[in-house]
């Protein structure tokens, strides 16, 4: 048995193998339908895909594998259809897995062991991997070779192992907390942006399109404006109101069956949900404008407090409702406006704006 073959036997690592597409659920099929295959397929992050368009050709003309790819940004922008884009671009196999689940060394010295030459790794959040992995990673990544330790006590071992020559493509959510020396080894870094309403709206069109529904674009507009800037909950409001307009308003998503689908399950014409309307409801009325911790407001809406930091308070802040301030958080006078409050007397809601911004 060959060294290679003999360390992932010894390892037996509990890996996951891709699922046939007939045994995936079809929410995953329909998901896998609106992504696009390739690059001029894809629409907003112009500057990227030009960026990347260069990467890959270069690539190409050379015969070697791309070099490590690192994509930044907020959940729901692209990374994962990139990574895969990625893939089809060069003709080669993508292989699937996130930072989480490889918890051991044996785990990613068996994916990397079965990859063939020019592959695609993608790791999601890859900001958690386990730091012992990670360190069995920086030599795979820049000599395309791992070192394995077989055995314990006296008779342990040191094995190195040379792995095909591989494209990493890693995505985070949080860049701050991928790791200096992880960072250093990707050759191109591309941070990702929220998109532009005309961008969403012709993802809307493509999306309903592929998904076989008729959509006006006055209707494409209508979900465009309420999807906060992420294609992925532009998809999922279009399937929303598909439904809808399926049962209730003749199958065709018109203006007005898109507002009415958008405002029965909950997405105002901001793109806030129940939750995010709740959080500015405990502001502006349980606390009357004052400053509020974050842990105080966590447990007055029965959340934890990174779900509120990381989920629902960036929107927030980007679109003007929602201060974070030394003291607190603080709504802002639009914040009152949206909900029809008037604002507290001596309060408008901008008074701590003088203060500088909390840092995240």
């Amino acid at each position: 048995m060959s060294p290679r073959r003999e360390v992932v036997a010894a390892q037996e690592p509990d890996e996951e193998r891709p699922v046939h597409p007939e045994a995936a659920p079809p929410e995953a099929l329909i998901e896998a339908g609106v992504r696009p295959r390739r690059l001029d397929e894809f629409v907003g992050q112009a500057r990227v895909r030009e960026h990347l368009s260069i990467v890959l050709e270069a690539a190409r003309r050379r015969g070697q594998a791309v070099d490590h790819l690192l994509f930044a940004g907020p959940p729901g922008l692209g990374k994962t259809t990139l990574a895969g884009i990625v893939a089809a671009e060069m003709g080669t196999s993508l292989r699937v897995t996130s930072g989480p689940a490889l918890t051991r060394g044996g785990d990613l010295a068996a994916i990397l062991s079965d990859l063939e030459e020019h592959d695609v790794l993608f790791i999601d959040e890859i900001h958690r991997l386990n730091r012992a992995v990670e360190e069995i990673l920086y030599p795979a990544m820049e000599d395309y070779a791992i070192d394995v330790v077989l055995g314990k006590g006296p008779t342990a071992r040191s094995v190195r192992l040379e792995v095909p020559r591989f494209t990493l493509v890693g995505a985070t959510t949080r860049s701050g907390l991928v790791t200096g020396p992880l960072r250093d080894r990707f050759g191109f870094v591309a941070h990702l942006e929220h998109y532009e309403e005309a961008e969403l709206e012709i993802i809307v069109v493509r999306a309903g399109q592929r998904l076989g529904v008729t959509c006006t674009p006055e209707g494409a507009v209508e979900i465009a404006r309420r999807a906060r800037g992420t294609p992925r909950l532009a998809i999922r409001l279009l399937r929303r109101v598909r439904d809808f307009v399926e049962v209730r308003s003749g199958g065709v998503i018109t203006l007005e069956s898109a507002r009415d689908g958008c405002e029965l399950f909950g997405v105002d014409e901001l793109g806030l949900d129940r939750l995010d309307r709740r959080l500015l409801e405990v502001l502006c009325v349980r606390f009357a404008g004052r400053a509020v911790g974050l842990t105080t407001l966590a447990m007055s809406l029965g959340e934890e407090p990174d779900t509120l930091e990381d989920v629902y308070e960036p929107y927030l802040v980007r679109t003007g409702l929602l201060l974070r301030t030394p003291r607190g958080r603080v709504a802002t006078s639009r914040a009152y406006g949206h909900l029809g409050l008037a604002v507290p007397s001596g309060r408008d809601g901008t008074s701590d704006l003088r203060l500088p911004l909390e840092l995240p």
